[in-house]
């Protein structure tokens, strides 16, 4: 089955569904109701990867529509990605960086999704016109670095991937090109079953430093197929790197978190952050560990790995900034620190605060630090 024939054989509807999980009438009627607030979208491949047999299996509660989506608890924009669009589709948060919204298509609508108000369902936040956004970043030359995402960057045509390469490669000013993309975990055939995106990619890859950003969030989903997809990349000269998110019920167990560290770093797929899982509506209540547990498994899972391994951080992206997470002292308070900001005078500040045993997210006035 080639990858468009994936997509079009996906799991889009509560009826589907429900001849998969043997649904009741009354439970094909509630999911209807999630996947109209919130679409489905799971590949053959990747189902095959789920234990049907296991309500509680860790990859089907990153695919499978849950009743806790139902959850109006948290927000739509956990970190302030409103405030920061400068054109329609791009975002400049951080001095160095641009964020293009390339799609609101993914191979597989992930259930923990920080942009459920906008995967599958709205085209509105879209970049549309390349050109300007091109034009935006020419003239701010402090822009080194620009990532593509969406939706996942790699639903969109081979046509539309060369256009971006071909305008953002002729950029003096820009280091590297990042393409942000779970299809090596969801759908791994578009990547080493196409030809000419790999003949694009290989191509590019000689006139610019381009990575491809992908997450990976269980051991189970690397592969053969997966690590076929990530080799297919490298062999192009592109580097993978992967962002793994911390979710309850699927990777916050040490041992689990550290097999997947290790099997990521074995394929070069190298993990250089781990994030905290955010306070999305229809996601916190269902996916989020308490930052206190977090520090304990990410710290366990550290101690398992070897020197390449041990260069992950734990991090939020919060409207602040991207916040690393280090560690607890003595008296009770956590260690944080900015690992980016969108306020300059506040970069790299280190600060402290006291955390209940239940809290998943701070606030958005940081203790030790200056309001906006």
């Amino acid at each position: 089955m080639s990858w468009t024939d994936e997509l079009k054989n996906g799991i889009r509807t509560a009826e589907q569904l429900a001849q998969v999980l043997n649904l009741n009438i009354e439970q094909k009627k509630r999911y209807a109701e999630i996947i109209e607030r919130f679409p489905m979208l799971i590949t053959p491949y990747y189902l095959s990867l789920v234990d049907l047999s296991d309500p509680l299996d860790p990859i089907g509660k990153m695919c499978i529509p849950s009743i806790d989506e139902f959850d109006l608890g948290g927000s739509f924009d956990t970190s302030g990605e409103k405030g920061n669009t400068k054109l329609t589709g791009l975002q400049h948060k951080y001095r160095q960086t641009a964020l293009l919204l390339s799609t609101n298509e993914c191979a597989m609508y992930c259930r923990h999704c920080f942009r459920k108000r906008l995967v599958g369902l709205s085209d509105d936040e879209l970049n549309r016109r390349l050109e300007e956004a091109v034009l935006y970043i020419k003239n701010h030359e402090e822009i080194s670095n620009v990532l593509v995402s969406g939706g996942d960057a790699f639903l969109n045509s081979n046509a539309v991937i060369e256009k971006y390469l071909n305008e953002l490669c002729s950029i003096p000013h820009l280091d590297f090109i990042r393409f942000g993309s779970r299809t090596p975990v969801t759908l791994p055939e578009r990547i080493y079953g196409d030809s000419e995106l790999l003949s694009i990619f290989s191509n590019y890859a000689k006139k610019k430093s381009l990575i491809l950003v992908t997450q990976f969030n269980h051991p189970r989903e690397i592969t053969k197929q997966a690590v076929l997809a990530v080799e297919s990349m490298i062999n192009c000269g592109v580097s993978v790197r992967n962002q793994t998110v911390l979710l309850k019920g699927v990777n916050d167990n040490p041992e689990v978190l550290a097999e997947l560290l290790r099997g990521l770093t074995s394929i070069s797929a190298f993990p250089y952050y781990i994030f905290q899982c955010r306070p999305v509506t229809g996601v916190k209540g269902q996916f989020q560990v308490p930052i206190l547990d977090g520090i304990k498994i990410v710290d366990a899972a550290k101690s398992l790995q070897n020197g390449v391994g041990k260069n992950i951080r734990y991090a939020m992206s919060h409207p602040r900034g991207k916040i690393e997470i280090i560690g607890n002292l003595p008296n009770g308070e956590t260690i944080f620190k900015f690992h980016q900001n969108m306020n300059t005078e506040d970069s790299a500040k280190i600060f402290t605060t006291r955390l209940k045993s239940t809290d998943t997210w701070l606030d958005y006035e940081l203790s030790g630090c200056d309001g906006d």
